[in-house]
């Protein structure tokens, strides 16, 4: 393995200079091309954690995910990694599920320079070690005033969705959801339906369990069954995410329920299982790759020293898709 030695050597130029051009430190365009042709040559790999005791870097930032099971972290992680590379940027990926002790590892990771800066969904109980002097973007969870976070406009979100439904022809709504009991910005989806509702007089209805619930599916099953199979009660769903709107959806069909004719369902995320899928549910699509960007900016300025807007509200759009009915027009 060729050394930095051997690239000053070839390159004619000091072993000071070679290390300025591999830490994108500003040299003569001649310099530095000779300096990247000669690392070319020799297949030259610097050593990035080697080059970190000095410059107190290690290029990688750790991502923190609940898991990676679900599409929309998936996405998300696809989208952050790639962000990450066009700077240079390794990225080290976490699936916490949830987990307060493997968070903290990483935290850890972070205060010890293991890695330069973490980017983070996590609903655990970490706030006691999130502080403004470590680099530290948070999605969709706001801890301080120090700790700038990165969000879709779940309020917008779920207003889009009653309204979504509403011009569809809904008599009565529902909101399905559930989650962690930790305060996050996903909540807003709820208020927003609510606040469309209410300011249009829709009748509504709201099943959403919070916290762990070994019987969630069970219990909405049981809603489900009671207010839409048997009562006819309800023509129109919001649920808080596409897996839930799948989930709710699969159910339906089993009882001979016609989405979208009897039933009309919305989601929110608008996840692809690949990069070139199309979305098959209508749903509030998120600006994934729109919050990789402005996150992996945010944690790039972070690690520099840099101011960064302690919020970043991105806008969502909704996606007509199979599971509702074309949005009337006015004549």
């Amino acid at each position: 393995m060729s050394t930095i030695k051997e690239v000053a050597k070839r390159a004619g130029v000091s072993v000071g200079t070679v290390s300025k051009v591999i830490n994108n430190i500003e040299v003569k365009p001649k310099t530095k091309q000779a300096v990247e042709l000669a690392i070319k040559e020799l297949n030259y790999q610097p050593n990035v954690y080697a080059r970190g005791l000095k410059v107190n870097r290690t290029q990688t930032v750790a991502l923190i995910l609940p898991t990676v099971w679900h599409p929309f972290f998936g996405e998300l992680a696809y989208n952050i990694e790639k962000c990450l590379r066009q700077q240079q940027y390794k990225m080290i990926l976490c699936n916490s599920e949830g987990d307060y002790l493997t968070e903290l590892a990483y935290i850890t990771m972070a205060k010890q320079n293991q890695v330069d800066g973490i980017i983070a969904i996590t609903y655990s109980d970490i706030e006691a070690y999130v502080s403004s002097n470590l680099p530290i973007i948070s999605i969709d969870r706001f801890f301080n005033d120090q700790v700038p976070y990165v969000s879709s406009d779940n309020f917008l979100g779920g207003e889009l969705a009653a309204q979504g439904l509403d011009q569809a022809g809904c008599q009565s709504l529902c909101f399905i959801g559930g989650g962690s009991k930790k305060e996050n910005t996903t909540r807003n989806r709820r208020k927003g339906f609510i606040n469309y509702c209410e300011k249009n007089q829709k009748n509504y209805e709201i099943f959403d369990l919070t916290g762990k619930s070994d019987n969630f599916n069970q219990k909405m099953e049981q809603f489900l069954r009671e207010k839409v199979i048997e009562k006819r009660e309800i023509d129109g769903i919001f649920a808080v995410t596409d897996t839930y709107a799948l989930q709710i959806i699969h159910f339906l069909e089993r009882f001979n329920i016609r989405i979208p004719e009897e039933v009309q369902v919305i989601g929110f995320d608008g996840v692809k299982t690949s990069l070139n899928d199309q979305i098959e549910i209508s749903t509030i699509r998120q600006p994934i790759e729109k919050i990789a960007k402005e996150s992996v900016k945010g944690i790039i300025a972070l690690i520099d020293g840099q101011v960064v807007s302690p919020e970043m509200i991105l806008p969502v759009k909704f996606i007509q898709g199979k599971t509702t009915k074309i949005k009337k027009t006015a004549n």
